[in-house]
Order: C-alpha cells, then sequence, then structure tokens
C-alpha cells in the first residue's frame, strides 16, 4: 500500500481534499490542524473529499473526517460531499453513519485540478494522543453501533491520559 498523503485545493470558498493511499493516524495532526483553518473561513461553501484514490483509512481519520462534517454544520451549515468509488471503503463509512452527515457519491462529478499536497504537521505523541482520543469521540457520537465499537478504545486512551 502507498503511503498516506492528503491533497487539497481551494477555489473560490470551494474546498477539496482528496486521500491517496493509506491514510493513517500519521497524517491526523496534519488533517486536523487544515481542517480547523478550512472551518474558520468566512468563504468556505462546499467541501468536497475524495476517497477515490484511498487505500485505506483508519477510525481516527475517519473521526477527522466526521468532524469535518460537525463542523461544517455548525459553523457554515452545509453538508460536505464524499466520494468513494471503492466499496470497501464505502461500506465502512456507510457502517459508520457517515451516510446520515455527508452525501456520498460513488462516483466522480468533476475534475479538480492545482490540488497541492498538504506538508506533513509532526506531532509529539501526546498531540496525537489528544488527536486520536478526541476523533474517536467524535465517532462515537455518531450512533449507538459506533458508541459500542469504540467506547473500550476511549475509556483505555482516556486512562493513558490521566496517567501521563
Amino acid at each position: 500500500m502507498e503511503n498516506g498523503r492528503i491533497l487539497v485545493s481551494e477555489n473560490n470558498g470551494t474546498y477539496v481534499l482528496k486521500f491517496v493511499g493509506d491514510v493513517r493516524l500519521t497524517l491526523c495532526a496534519t488533517l486536523d490542524d487544515f481542517l480547523e483553518s478550512m472551518c474558520q473561513s468566512s468563504l468556505l461553501n462546499t467541501i468536497l473529499i475524495d476517497l477515490s484514490e484511498t487505500e485505506g483509512i483508519d477510525s481516527t481519520s475517519l473521526g477527522l473526517l466526521a468532524k469535518i462534517s460537525v463542523l461544517a454544520r455548525k459553523k457554515h451549515q452545509l453538508t460536505p460531499v464524499i466520494i468513494s468509488t471503492n466499496q470497501d471503503i464505502t461500506r465502512i463509512l456507510e457502517s459508520m453513519g457517515f451516510d446520515k452527515v455527508f452525501v456520498i457519491l460513488d462516483s466522480h462529478t468533476s475534475t479538480v485540478e492545482q490540488l497541492r499536497e498538504l506538508p506533513i504537521v509532526e506531532g509529539n505523541e501526546a498531540l496525537v494522543h489528544a488527536k486520536v482520543l478526541e476523533a474517536h469521540k467524535i465517532l462515537m457520537e455518531m450512533n449507538e453501533s459506533n458508541k459500542e465499537t469504540f467506547r473500550d478504545l476511549v475509556y483505555t486512551l482516556e486512562g493513558d491520559c490521566k496517567h501521563n
């Protein structure tokens, strides 16, 4: 599997994020920094997340995708769009309730040029731990199934925070 990368583009308030390869928690600080600044933009009017070249995605990255939807709805009253052409990825998204908080398309509706790769934000262990915990709490809030699936992990992560 190809190492994960996140490519981005912005044009007149339309933000495109393209996840390429195996997107894992090593990109959580990078993704979280970008989504926080994106959602602060007063020009934000559309968010398109392209997962058509995503080979794998872990639960931390999924939690940060969920955070995009939460922030977009709260701050801009908009529903982001996910393009997922991989049936395995789509099945994961749907099983976790993403179809309730995103519009999920199974084909490209347009091509986006001039994507640039997000520079990697190196996070120390405490920062990465906090991002992983936050991402999984967001996933738990999406539905009861996710709450059950991630309860033990979140409990363990919260315990680790208390011991550090």
